[in-house]
C-alpha cells in the first residue's frame, strides 16, 4: 500500500492574500527603516563616521597615536639595546669563566700529577726506609744470636772449667797425699829457681 504525501503548502492565492492583510494592517502603506531628515540609517552610519573622523583629525588624534607609538618603539629599542648589552656581558662573564674553569682543570690536572710523584717518592722512601729497617733489625738479631751465643759457649766453657777442676781437685785429693803435694811443692819452687 502506496502511501500518499501530504500537501502542507498553501495554495498560491493564500500568499498573495497574506501579503494584502499585512499591507492592510499597517494602514496600506509599505514600511522602511528609520531616518532622519530623508536619511536613511545607513547614511545616518556614515555620516556619524565623518564627523567621528573629522574630530579625530581636528584633535591630532592621529599624530598623538603616531607619537606614543614612537615612543613606544623607542622604549622598545631602548630594552632591546640594554639585552643586548646584557647578552654581551653574559658572554663576556661565560667566556671568563670558561677560561677560569680550564685554567682550574689544567692546575688540577698539574696537581694530580704533582701529588703522584710526590706520592710515588714517599712509596719509593717508605721502601727503601723498611729495607733498611729490616736490614737493622736483621743485623740486630744476628748480633743478639751471635752475643747469646758467645755468652751460651762461655757459660758452657765456664761450666766445663769448673767441672774440670772439681774432678781434678777430688782426683788430687784421692790419689795424693800430704807428703806427694810437699814434693810438688818442691819441685816447682825448684824449676822457678832455676830461671
Amino acid at each position: 500500500m502506496a502511501e500518499h504525501p501530504v500537501e502542507t503548502s498553501a495554495p498560491a492565492g493564500a500568499d498573495a492574500a497574506h501579503t494584502r492583510g499585512s499591507e492592510v494592517a499597517h494602514g496600506g502603506a509599505e514600511h522602511h527603516g528609520p531616518s532622519l531628515l530623508g536619511i536613511e540609517a545607513a547614511g545616518i552610519v556614515s555620516l556619524a563616521m565623518l564627523i567621528v573622523l573629522i574630530g579625530m583629525l581636528w584633535k591630532k588624534v592621529p599624530s598623538t597615536i603616531g607619537k606614543s607609538l614612537d615612543a613606544k618603539i623607542e622604549q622598545i629599542r631602548t630594552q632591546l639595546a640594554e639585552a643586548e648589552t646584557l647578552r654581551k656581558e653574559a658572554e663576556a662573564l661565560k667566556a671568563e669563566y670558561q677560561a677560569k674553569a680550564d685554567a682550574a682543570g689544567s692546575e688540577s690536572e698539574a696537581m694530580l700529577a704533582r701529588a703522584r710523584a710526590e706520592s710515588d717518592a714517599i712509596i719509593a722512601k717508605a721502601q727503601s726506609d723498611a729495607e733498611a729497617l729490616v736490614a737493622r733489625r736483621t743485623k740486630m738479631a744476628e748480633d743478639k744470636i751471635a752475643a747469646e751465643e758467645m755468652a751460651a759457649v762461655n757459660e758452657l766453657r765456664a761450666l766445663a772449667a769448673n767441672a774440670a777442676s772439681k774432678a781434678a781437685a777430688r782426683l788430687i785429693s784421692e790419689r795424693h797425699d800430704a807428703a806427694a803435694d810437699q814434693a810438688v811443692i818442691d819441685r816447682t819452687i825448684g824449676e822457678i829457681a832455676a830461671r
